[in-house]
């Protein structure tokens, strides 16, 4: 009996792999080309506007197709799901490589978002139908979860040293390159599986979680556009709200619903829903902001920018892993509120950022970051994955990415707002600004990236003195937007960690 259990330990090891080698590929290219938009700003001479859609192009498509997704894999063969997604997401990565222009490489992104979609999904729900033992499954999440927190913060590591040695179309190539191989062992190694059940499509339910989740993840990305109180944005939010009503309706009369929303009844999966949401909230937010303090106020360059971002991706990987297997000894709701807890002191730490702040201060402050993130997330995600039946996985693993990448988005467009307006506005009040003529000091309020090309403008025109007061007020109005938005971030953790430490069951029950 022993050698037979060491023997099933041993065979599922190479699919745990290899979903995690197909989880990284889709978690790199989330933040890799954060690292590239100063590039692209002048290879494809994109705007402020098309730049923020190259990043979320990816995003939107992804959240707006990964619930529907993971409730087809359930169907259809999770093994089949998971190549199909590995092999759209290669072909949109090649194409992506080669664009040129930014309409092309949204398009590109779009299709890799596309892809992403199945991956995500399908290899959670093939870990979850792998590893059955609530030990071995939670051990299992937390090595998938720190592959997933690594992913993310390791994109601009990879983005940075791609660009440092090449253009920044091999970043997409890399990705490509990385899903090939995935695909190829994904045929050797994993077996497929689906629900025995095996219910009709419940096609309704998929047009109207599509609608209902993109119509609100495009809304997030469009308000800070728009302004969060604008018509567009209030419609937009109301259409939203109908749409998900609508679905909800549509799921309880159904006989064979794609997504059964008596599951939020469950405290265990609400909850832990909604820590994953907060989680990365934050993560996001701090990425986008940090990616710019380092580039743009610091002067590092993207491989420097990228190195950076070590010590966050380790103590991910530290954190999904020990918080899995606390969360199985004392409990997901001890785990999960720390590890909020963690994640508002490190954006109150954050919030102090300077110019002359040294880079080991900030190291220090992004391992609370890191450590909170994995604490939060890999046991949060257990305790979804613990709370559906292991034949409704994948739509459980939708369940839980789009909450992922519903909150990442938000965290880009609520701290990407907060921040704008306040540079914009500190900026404006500066004496600086007002030295300005009106069409400078317009160009400048739109962004420190704005900022510094415009200050070599002036410089270049003779006028040194003025250059370097334009860089010093925009620095100054680029840190207390930073800070504002750090202060939403720990404000929302917060809020997290209460809900979790108030609903949060311990133990499934």
């Amino acid at each position: 009996m022993i050698t037979i259990l060491r023997q099933r330990r041993t065979s599922r090891l190479p699919v745990l792999v290899v979903l995690c080698a197909a989880t990284l590929a889709i978690s790199l290219a989330t933040t890799a080309i954060n690292v590239a938009l100063p590039s692209l700003a002048l290879d494809l001479r994109a705007d402020n506007r098309e730049l923020q859609w190259i990043v979320d192009a990816y995003n939107l498509l992804f959240a707006t197709f990964v619930l529907a997704f993971g409730s087809l894999s359930d169907r259809y063969g999770r093994k089949g799901a998971l190549i199909l997604g590995l092999s759209i997401f290669a072909g949109g990565a090649v194409g992506a490589s080669f664009a040129d222009s930014s309409a092309q490489l949204i398009a590109w992104q779009a299709v890799m978002g596309l892809g992403a979609a199945f991956v995500y999904p399908t290899t959670l729900s093939i870990l979850s139908n792998v590893f059955t033992e609530r030990a071995e499954k939670a051990k299992a999440i937390g090595i998938w979860g720190a592959t997933t927190g690594v992913g993310v913060a390791g994109g601009p590591i990879l983005g940075g040293w791609l660009l440092e040695h090449f253009w920044w179309g091999s970043v997409f190539l890399a990705l490509a390159l990385g899903s090939v191989v995935a695909i190829g062992a994904a045929v050797v190694v994993v077996t497929t599986s689906r629900d025995p059940g095996t219910p009709r499509i419940d096609v309704g339910g998929l047009i109207l979680s599509v609608l209902a989740v993109g119509t609100l993840v495009y809304t997030i990305i469009e308000a800070p556009e728009h302004g969060w109180g604008s018509t567009a944005t209030l419609v937009g939010f109301t259409l939203a709200a109908g749409l998900f009503l609508v679905l909800v309706r549509w799921e309880r009369s159904h006989d064979d619903p794609m997504i059964d929303v008596s599951l939020f009844a469950n405290l265990r999966f609400t909850a832990a829903s909604a820590s994953v949401t907060f989680a990365y909230f934050a993560l996001f937010g701090f990425i986008f902001l940090i990616s710019q303090y380092f580039q743009l106020v610091r002067g590092f360059g993207p491989l420097d920018t990228g190195l950076k971002f070590i010590p966050v991706a380790v103590s991910i990987a530290i954190g999904s892993v020990l918080g899995t297997i606390l969360a199985v000894r004392l409990g997901n709701k001890l785990i999960v509120t720390v590890g909020l807890v963690l994640f508002t002191s490190a954006f109150l730490w954050i919030s102090t950022l300077s110019e002359a702040t040294s880079y080991l201060e900030i190291a220090g402050q992004m391992i609370p970051l890191g450590l909170g993130l994995g604490l939060t997330s890999a046991p949060a995600t257990e305790a979804i994955m613990g709370a559906v039946p292991r034949e409704k996985a994948g739509i459980g693993s939708g369940m839980n990415d789009a909450t992922r990448e519903v909150g990442g988005t938000l965290g880009v467009a609520v701290i990407g707002s907060v921040y704008a307006s306040l540079y914009a506005s500190t900026f404006a009040a500066s004496d600086t600004a007002q030295d300005l003529p009106d069409d400078v000091k317009s160009v400048v309020q739109d962004s420190v990236g704005a900022a510094v090309i415009a200050s070599e403008q002036i410089r270049t025109a003779g006028d040194p003195g003025t250059a370097a007061a334009v860089i010093d007020a925009a620095n100054t109005a680029f840190l207390d937007g930073l800070a504002a938005g750090a202060y939403v971030a720990a404000a929302v953790t917060a809020v997290g960690a209460v809900i979790a430490a108030v609903f949060l069951p311990s133990r499934p029950k």
